[in-house]
């Protein structure tokens, strides 16, 4: 039995045991422009990290930043603004010094 034919096959079980069913955006077209924008050297590797749910550090803490920024405006106490702009300061500060990093090795 050659490779295609396996192939094939395997997929042809995948479809009747419905494992393609509901798939994220089935029906729409594919967006590649993130992909092709991306420099050549590095689409294979951007491209396993995205597949894979992975998320820079510095990503996770900008996103903690901007969740910091909404609980302060949020807040309705003076203790807990002052709370949450400590820990503010705190983690703009552990990205300043995450991304100075980053530079430095570039």
């Amino acid at each position: 039995m050659s490779l295609e034919s396996v192939i094939e096959e395997t997929i042809r079980k995948a479809i009747e045991r419905g494992e393609f069913d509901n798939l994220k955006g089935q029906g729409k077209p594919l967006d590649l422009t993130g992909y092709f924008n991306t420099p050549e050297d590095l689409r294979l590797a951007y491209s396993l990290l995205k597949a894979n749910n992975f998320v820079p550090d510095e990503i996770e803490m900008l996103k903690e930043v901007a969740r910091l920024k909404e609980a302060i405006a949020a807040a309705t106490l003076e203790e807990e603004k002052a709370a949450l702009s400590r820990k503010l300061a705190e983690q703009s500060l552990a990205l300043t010094i995450a991304l100075e990093k980053y530079k430095r090795k570039r």
